[in-house]
């Protein structure tokens, strides 16, 4: 009967079942895509862009170690998910910061800029450095920023992951009564 499933539903079968490869291949995918746009599209990240990168490292270290040490599993899966809410919250922060629903920090916003410096001291500063600006978005697709994307895809993921986990120690608590 197996051979007859759809493979979409075989995949999502075997991510209920090993959660911790879900959020690794995500991680994975989501950090070669921001590598990808930075190395080969030339869009250079922000640094909101570095928090939500630092995120999706944590969750790659510690769902990987998950796989790795059985014996660890658990409280492996469970840090991997407080690493997954962290990236959604990065990923939500920033992009509320593009969407300008609030104000971003002041390091890497357009409201960080003083309008009154003199145009020698705003030379000097711009031969310096060229700053990636975190409430512009650079690059968008059917209306999603990359943060849009991001947040979405962690988001789902990090849901996943979360049930699957709380469905496992579901059945461990009936199988210990």
């Amino acid at each position: 009967m197996e051979k007859y499933r759809n493979p979409i539903t075989l995949l999502i079968c075997f991510f209920w079942r090993n959660p911790l490869a879900l959020a690794f291949l995500m991680s994975l995918s989501l950090l070669l895509g921001a590598y990808g746009f930075q190395y080969l599209g030339g869009m250079e990240p922000c640094d909101l862009c570095w928090t939500q990168r630092y995120a999706h490292m944590a969750i790659l270290l510690l769902s990987g170690a998950g796989l790795l040490i059985k014996n660890a599993t658990s409280v492996m899966a469970w840090a991997t998910v407080i690493a997954l809410d962290v990236s959604v919250a990065a990923a939500g922060y920033h992009t509320g910061v593009e969407q300008k629903w609030w104000r971003g920090p002041d390091t890497c916003t357009s409201a960080g800029i003083d309008q009154n410096a003199d145009m020698e001291s705003l030379f000097d500063s711009m031969m310096d450095v060229s700053p990636v600006l975190c409430d512009e978005i650079p690059w968008q697709m059917f209306g999603i920023s990359m943060a849009g994307y991001n947040l979405l895809i962690s988001g789902a993921v990090a849901g996943f992951v979360t049930f699957a986990l709380l469905n496992r120690l579901r059945k461990n608590h009936v199988k210990t009564r």
